[in-house]
């Protein structure tokens, strides 16, 4: 019989206190230690990050505040702003300043992991919007399931094809893998599975952007190297406002349509509008996801049970129902004063 090597044998030693701390039920773990006391008078502390300034997250951050008010935390709001080192400097500040939790919309399922690990292990509680970790540290994870957020918009844009369009399409995709990939594909999934059922149904571009302004030109270029497009899905909110002011500039309301995803007011007054260019969009419930991450790091601190992952369905919004759309715009408006 060989004789192990120390560093064998030690490997072995490690991994045997494993098993056995695996097997015992109440070993301490990174993250069981509770998390920072809160001070005599002083509030539970929670800090809130999100990554873009667009409808979505404004509302989120609403609906943060709302929970927060409610029941008398200190929130303190930030934006990553699409950066990931900027993301992780924040969780090390709030890991400074000791807060008792943090709820993010991390900005990747892999690269947001080891900064959010560190506030785990300091006792910081963890939940997470808009995009859930697979991981087990955090607490909860509030999310719209991204792939129902492209497929009602698909049946909608299906039924459109076949009654307006003859069967036929030529449709481009505004997209933002570049930025969000894991959450991108989900949503293109989703549309494009239902849209393909359609045999004369074809994809002839696909681009990123996702800022309005930047949408606005990657579209035109589109429309003008396309000239068949005739239909335009957008993944995100910028990309649909972005595509639907491309169209209109382009001349070619009434030729090209678009369908998009997320609602907001803007979004809401295209519906409406006469142009006929924007016909619906699946939009997401960000002042409910807000509201409900709050809540659940609330819960975690207090060592109350919170689901692990909540995932809200989205709610189309389409032309052809416009009472639907102008109450949506003006529960929009209510929450804006």
């Amino acid at each position: 019989m060989k004789i192990m090597s120390l560093r064998t044998q030690a490997i072995s030693v490690i991994a045997m206190g494993m098993v056995l701390a695996g097997c015992t039920t109440d070993a301490p773990k990174p993250g069981d230690a509770p998390p920072p006391p809160v001070a005599a008078g002083a509030k539970l502390s929670i800090a809130g990050i999100g990554f873009q300034d667009d409808q979505f997250f404004r509302l989120a951050e609403m609906g943060m505040k709302d929970a927060a008010q409610k029941n008398g935390i200190d929130l303190t709001p930030s934006t990553s702003a699409g950066d990931l080192e900027k993301e992780s400097s924040l969780v090390d500040t709030y890991i400074a300043k000791k807060v008792h939790a943090i709820v993010v919309a991390p900005l990747s399922e892999k690269g947001s992991v080891t900064a959010l690990r560190r506030a785990y292990d300091k006792g910081i509680k963890i939940v997470t919007f808009d995009m859930a970790l697979k991981e087990e540290f955090p607490s909860s994870g509030i999310k719209s399931d991204q792939i129902a957020l492209g497929s009602p918009t698909g049946r909608e844009a299906v039924e459109y094809i076949k009654t307006k369009l003859g069967g036929k399409a030529n449709i481009a995709i505004i997209a933002y893998m570049s930025f969000l990939p894991e959450a991108c594909s989900k949503r293109m999934k989703g549309f494009k599975d239902e849209v393909a059922k359609l045999p004369g149904v074809k994809f002839v571009a696909q681009q990123d952007a996702w800022v309005a302004p930047t949408a606005v030109t990657v579209v035109e270029s589109i429309l003008t190297a396309h000239p068949e497009v005739n239909l335009i899905w957008a993944a995100n909110e910028g990309g649909t406002v972005g595509a639907v002011t491309a169209v209109k500039n382009s001349g070619k309301a009434g030729k090209v349509v678009v369908f998009g995803t997320d609602a907001s007011e803007q979004i809401a007054e295209f519906l409406l509008n006469p142009d006929n260019i924007l016909q619906a969009v699946t939009g997401q419930k960000p002042f409910d996801i807000g509201k409900m991450a709050v809540e659940s790091a609330i819960k975690a601190v207090k060592g109350e049970k919170v689901e692990k992952i909540v995932e809200l369905p989205g709610q189309l919004f389409s032309r052809t129902r416009p009472d639907e759309v102008k109450k949506y715009r003006d529960y929009l408006a209510g929450l804006a004063k």
